[in-house]
């Protein structure tokens, strides 16, 4: 019997890292899986899936990155290496062995920069949605737009007016706008969900985290990342995502459709940013399809 899906109902751990508290939860026995949460989540996104992976026969991790959900918010420069090193060091503390990464957005832009630049440490990696950086970079929007972007990122950066804008930025009203903007199945957008990234957002360093996250540099394109990458990797993608569009899938989709690379991709139709919680009734037979075709390959 699978658990009943809820946030309370995955049993969390702490773990040390670098002097400050990680939140974590492990299910389920076997191959390894790691779960990584995209901007403003955190393993409660996975809710929906970790106890039916679990149930499929496989060791579920998920972890609350630096900054986010239940884990410390230490008021520093956050980046995707700060966070590629967390991930390093938590599979170097639990897992040490090859293990499957999933990640939704930057979860799985984390995901390729851990098959690509760590790949002792990956069988493969599935990404949903995946992002094309940690932060829109300049020279790829047009001028309007990036000078928009440039005054927001002054704007919560600021010591005086940033606590105002950020004040607006967690209202749970905001949240449940903003998710109804990247969420095509509204069903999904419950109380549950926005407490998960409002509760975060009220302690005491938030404002100035969140600062950091939203100034930080982009970090590596995935189409660096992708020819340094040779486990085989699933990409799902929502068709109607506004922060990723899937015009921007157009670089994975080429790799499924050259018979040399192990690149599998799917489209998922009336979904938008975040298809495992949107979505997990079709999210989660991919997932272990795609699975099982790895244990076969093992095998």
């Amino acid at each position: 019997m699978v658990a009943e899906l809820t946030i309370a109902a995955l049993e969390t751990r702490t773990w040390r890292w670098q002097d400050h508290r990680i939140t974590y939860t492990v299910q389920g026995h076997g191959q390894p899986l790691v779960l990584i949460h995209g901007f403003g989540a955190s393993l409660g996104h996975w809710r929906k899936n970790i106890p039916v992976l679990a149930e499929a026969g496989y060791q579920v991790y998920a972890l609350d990155l630096l900054g986010f959900g239940a884990s410390d918010q230490p008021v520093l420069d956050y980046s995707l290496d700060l966070w590629q090193a967390l991930l390093y060091d938590f599979w170097a503390e639990f897992i040490q062995t090859p293990a499957i990464y999933v990640g939704n957005s930057i979860g799985g832009l984390l995901t390729l920069m851990m098959l690509a630049n760590h790949p002792e440490t990956a069988q493969a990696g599935a990404v949903l949605n995946c992002a094309g950086g940690l932060n829109h970079r300049p020279e790829e929007m047009y001028p309007p737009l990036s000078w928009v972007m440039e005054a927001f990122t002054w704007l919560v950066s600021s010591d005086t007016v940033g606590p105002v804008v950020f004040n607006q930025v967690r209202r749970k009203g905001r949240i449940r706008s903003s998710l109804k903007q990247v969420y095509r199945n509204r069903a999904a957008i419950t109380d549950e969900l926005v407490e998960m990234i409002y509760a975060p957002a009220c302690q005491p360093n938030a404002q100035k985290v969140f600062a950091s996250i939203v100034t930080a540099p982009p970090g590596p394109k995935p189409s660096d990342l992708l020819p340094a990458i040779a486990q085989p990797l699933l990409v799902l993608w929502g068709e109607n995502d506004p922060w990723t569009p899937i015009q921007g899938a157009k670089l994975y989709r080429q790799r499924a459709d050259d018979p040399t690379q192990a690149v599998t991709f799917h489209s998922i139709p009336n979904t938008g940013h975040c298809p495992h919680d949107e979505r997990p009734d079709v999210v989660n037979p991919l997932l272990i399809d795609w699975l099982g075709t790895l244990d076969s390959a093992i095998r």
